[in-house]
């Protein structure tokens, strides 16, 4: 699963990109660029995966994506079907955070947000809740207008004392052959975590031997393989408690798991409530 390189373009008499983006799911698109990323995600919940991390998000998700590392939202439906998932989102560059340091001191808290973001940040429900509207305004207003609206939305996220950074900074665009292993590896994970994977099948694609692969895997992506299978799992078990009306049963055989006991304590351990009760979270009024 290599990263893909999205090139992002800048449109004329504007120093920086927004993107409007309506679609009826979120197709898991593995991709970077050298750009910062703000990304805030309306009507979704599914998961995320930025770098080595690999995380739920619900409705009004807002994460910032420093250069160059590997990202992507993945949701299987909207939550409300009437209306599509939105995903909106800003792109500026380095150099374009520079440029207003220097000119404008003042905005110097916009450096150090640039700064933390290289791990990429998820913001605090609160500081959400009080951007929101203003990332929503953008696409109704003109170039200019949009500018000072922007500024106004990163100075706020650079005060967020409960920004919480989301990956190590592991990135997988290196060009040494332990990178590409990675990919093959992860990819394999990604689209048949609901199999039953063998450890010895995932190591003879990396041509490693079962020991040393473990040592790899876990030295790569900070997790054990078990553990990040159970990561792919549990939450695709979340996003169908959330969107479906599925018996919980048929919720833990579409994850991958064939006992729905050992599916319990698995949901347990990671989300520390029960799958029924994580599913009464969602549809309480």
């Amino acid at each position: 699963m290599k990263p893909q390189r999205e090139h992002v373009t800048v449109p004329d008499g504007a120093s920086w990109a927004l993107l409007w983006r309506e679609l009826p799911n979120l197709p898991f698109e593995w991709h970077y660029h050298p750009e910062f990323e703000l990304t805030l995600t309306v009507n979704a919940t599914g998961q995320r995966y930025i770098g080595d991390h690999l995380g739920d998000f619900v409705d009004g998700d807002l994460v910032l994506v420093g250069p160059n590392l590997p990202h992507t939202w993945s949701a299987q439906g909207a939550l409300d079907e009437t209306r599509p998932v939105l995903a909106v989102v800003v792109w500026f560059s380095r150099e374009w955070v520079e440029q207003l340091v220097k000119g404008l001191p003042e905005l110097a808290p916009i450096r150090k947000l640039a700064e933390q973001a290289s791990r990429a940040l998820s913001f605090s429900p609160a500081v959400i809740n009080g951007v929101r509207p203003r990332l929503m305004a953008l696409e109704n207003l003109d170039t200019a207008r949009r500018l000072p609206v922007l500024l106004d939305v990163l100075l706020e996220l650079a005060r967020d004392a409960q920004a919480q950074p989301l990956s190590s900074g592991m990135s997988l665009l290196d060009t040494t052959g332990s990178k590409h292993r990675l990919g093959k590896v992860l990819d394999v994970m990604h689209q048949r975590f609901a199999e039953p994977l063998m450890v010895e099948e995932l190591a003879e694609r990396v041509a490693l031997s079962v020991g040393a692969f473990h040592r790899f895997f876990k030295r790569h992506t900070g997790k054990t393989v078990t553990a990040y299978l159970t990561q792919l799992r549990v939450g695709h078990a979340c996003q169908l408690l959330i969107q479906s009306d599925k018996p919980i049963g048929m919720v833990a055989e579409a994850a991958g798991y064939r006992n729905l006991a050992h599916f319990n304590r698995q949901f347990m351990a990671t989300k520390g409530i029960t799958p029924r009760q994580f599913r009464q979270q969602y549809r309480a009024p």
